[in-house]
């Protein structure tokens, strides 16, 4: 499944400070707002949005084990972000059971999806397995 999406826009610049919450070159706090007012559009309601030294962590909130989408700018040019999510896989071990989370990523990443195909200011949108 693919679970990551690299894409550029400039629609997403640094607050003043940001940087200050998250490694050097790293930002991202302007898109995980944008991302989830327009999942609550959706009918996909988030949590508080942490700073993590990567970038900004977006909770979902589900029934079951916890998802969440992790988002920011990469190191290169100023327009370049990455999200993915968190599991970064469908399948994921909770003791001695496997719990397929097939559904709740699928219905997360399919409304990324709508959301950057959308916008006229989001471009070169690839999706990705997780490495």
């Amino acid at each position: 499944m693919k679970t990551q999406v690299r894409f550029r826009s400039k629609k997403f610049p640094p607050y003043e400070s940001e940087e200050e919450q998250l490694n050097p070159g790293i930002w991202g706090k302007r898109l995980a707002e944008y991302l989830a007012t327009r999942l609550a559009e959706k009918g996909i309601e988030t949590g508080e949005i942490n700073a993590e030294d990567w970038g900004w962590f977006l909770p979902i909130k589900t029934t079951g084990p916890a998802i969440a989408l992790c988002c920011g700018h990469q190191d290169g040019e100023d327009d370049e972000f990455l999200c993915f999510s968190e599991p970064s896989t469908p399948v994921v071990r909770k003791l001695f059971n496997k719990v397929d989370l097939t559904p709740q990523l699928s219905r997360l990443l399919g409304a990324i999806e709508q959301i950057l195909a959308s916008d006229p200011d989001v471009r070169e949108v690839v999706w990705e397995e997780p490495r």
